[in-house]
Formats: C-alpha cells, sequence, structure tokens
C-alpha cells in the first residue's frame, strides 16, 4: 500500500514537470533524461514509474484530459439555480481566454498530432471531447427546460457545434488572430452560436 500510495503522489509530479518540460523543449526534446533533471531526481526514478516515453505519453494524455475541462470551471456557472444568469454565465466561461487556454497550445497541438498516430492517445482524446460534449449536452437540456433556447433543438447536434466552435477559437488565437484582441473574436463566435441556440 505505501508504494501505490507513493506511485499515486510521483506520477502526477512526474508529468506536471514533463509538461513543462515539453514547453520548453518540444515533445521530441522531452526526454526522461531532461525531465528528472528539471526534478532534480535521476532518471531511474523516472523509469521506475514510467519505463519508456511512450508509456508515459498515454498516461500524458489522461493528465491533459483534466486540464483540459478542470471541475472548478463547471462549478463557477453550474451552482446558479436562476436559469438566465446560469446561461449568460456559461457563455461568459466557457468561451473566456482563460478556459481557452486551459491546455498550453505547444503542448495541445503535439498530443493533438500524436493522437493520430497512437490509438491509445486517440481515444483518450476522443474520452476527452465526448466528456465536454456531454456535459454541454446537459446545460442544454436545462436551458431548454427553462425556456431559453428553442425546443427543437437537436442537443446533440448543438453541442457539437459548441465544442467545435471552442476548438477553432484556440485554432484562430493561434493561426489567424494576427495580434487582434482575443476578445473581440470570442464576442462574434458566441453571438452565433446564441443565434443558432435561440433562433
Amino acid at each position: 500500500m505505501p508504494k501505490r500510495k507513493t506511485a499515486e503522489l510521483r506520477k502526477p509530479e512526474i508529468l506536471e514537470h514533463f509538461y513543462k518540460v515539453i514547453i520548453e523543449q518540444g515533445i521530441e526534446g522531452a526526454s526522461i533524461i531532461k525531465i528528472a533533471k528539471s526534478m532534480n531526481i535521476h532518471p531511474s526514478l523516472i523509469s521506475h514509474y514510467f519505463k519508456t516515453k511512450g508509456a508515459m505519453l498515454i498516461e500524458f494524455a489522461d493528465f491533459i484530459k483534466v486540464k483540459y475541462d478542470p471541475p472548478f470551471i463547471r462549478d463557477q456557472f453550474t451552482a446558479i439555480t436562476d436559469p438566465q444568469q446560469r446561461y449568460d454565465k456559461f457563455f461568459d466561461i466557457m468561451f473566456s481566454e482563460a478556459n481557452i487556454r486551459s491546455v498550453n497550445n505547444l503542448v495541445y497541438y503535439a498530443m493533438y498530432y500524436l493522437s493520430y498516430r497512437n490509438p491509445e492517445i486517440k481515444s483518450r482524446f476522443s474520452d476527452m471531447f465526448k466528456k465536454h460534449r456531454d456535459f454541454i449536452i446537459q446545460e442544454l437540456e436545462f436551458f431548454k427546460k427553462a425556456g431559453l433556447i428553442k425546443e427543437e433543438l437537436n442537443l446533440t447536434l448543438a453541442a457539437n457545434f459548441i465544442v467545435s466552435v471552442f476548438e477553432g477559437l484556440s485554432f484562430q488565437n493561434v493561426f489567424l488572430s494576427n495580434g487582434e484582441v482575443f476578445e473581440d473574436f470570442e464576442k462574434f463566435a458566441v453571438k452565433i452560436i446564441k443565434d443558432f441556440l435561440e433562433s
């Protein structure tokens, strides 16, 4: 039992340093040796928990899933009982710059690329997006019952659309913004979604 507890404590710490090293060195340069140097420990200690870098990447995908959709973000609006206030807060928080950037872009896109080549990473990313989508469906059901969005709306289709726009904001911010203010495009995206949901 003590060994298991040590692993439960050690692994997240190692993965957090892996995250930092990827930001500094890129995913190709993030070796076990460099992670160990970042932690000021011997590489053999990391190898004790992760036999290979490939094995570490699989668990790192789970680590990213938590960063991508942290529970405290949801808690900020799910605790609100007034439908209109919750509806407004949903968009304010979900499409905030802080939430869009909850995972460093360099790390996110590196893992996104690997998901095309590694079925286990792809499976975890798929689960991540589906979990995000399913949560949005739950919120849309709440808003639908409150009469805030149209009755005939296909909630799964709508949630898929919202996830796609959410992902697109990150893409736009990285590749198309040309230094433009994030909030301007975010407001434009939210308006399109609200028009789709309400009219």
